[in-house]
């Protein structure tokens, strides 16, 4: 009987042990980053942001306000009261005004089909252990659909970040593999916080991967 019970506690003791394993890799990988001794994993978060989101609704709706301006003033009455446009010309000005509407569209299509097909998002994988980096990366449907990439970690030669300045500063990371040239770990489009983040993230990625970092 007291051994029953203490197997049953044993039991329990192990449970909740590897519950508090999964609860602390869910919290980690729920902030699009696990790692351990000897495993880094990044989570990709791709098109699906809510910068993405937002322009896409704005775009759209900005789209339909000058289509349907243009459509009243060909037509010679408002389509919608709350855009007078019976004042407005169909040409020049309708016409523009339906330019920009088609164009407007195309571009909230563009933003909509990234987020749907979550262009960018993936993963990135540096194993010590096995001494392998695997990189994926969802991108539009096609031969290109899926983008894995496969490297020996032996063949790094550094982390590097790329600092453009101007009107709209950015820093891209790269990591340099011998004989495939520079391999961008962050989208040109993503921004950082502050300089700072993406020094600190290049700093430690070099530091497990045991590889000097440059900056250029």
């Amino acid at each position: 009987m007291l051994k029953a019970i203490s197997e049953s506690k044993k039991v329990k003791s192990k449970s909740f042990s590897l519950f508090s394993q999964f609860q602390s890799t869910a919290v980690s990988i729920s902030n699009m980053n696990w790692r351990s001794e000897h495993i880094w994993i990044e989570l990709l978060k791709g098109s699906r942001k809510r910068g993405n989101f937002f322009w896409a609704c704005i775009l759209f709706l900005g789209s339909l306000g000058f289509l349907a301006v243009g459509a009243s003033s060909y037509l010679g009455k408002n389509i919608i009261s709350v855009l007078p446009s019976q004042q407005i010309l169909f040409f020049p000005q309708g016409v523009v005004m339906s330019f920009y509407g088609i164009a407007g569209l195309f571009i909230s299509s563009y933003l909509w089909c990234t987020i749907l097909w979550n262009v960018g998002s993936g993963y990135d994988r540096f194993d010590r252990k096995e001494g392998v980096v695997c990189i994926f990366r969802w991108g539009f449907p096609g031969i290109k659909r899926r983008v894995f990439l496969r490297f020996l970690m032996r063949d790094i030669q550094s982390i590097r970040i790329q600092v453009k300045e101007g009107l709209f500063p950015r820093r891209i990371l790269y990591m340099e593999i011998r004989g495939q040239g520079a391999i961008p770990l962050t989208r040109t489009d993503e921004k950082f916080f502050t300089p700072r983040e993406i020094e600190q993230k290049a700093a430690e990625l070099a530091y497990f991967l045991r590889v000097p970092m440059e900056v250029f």
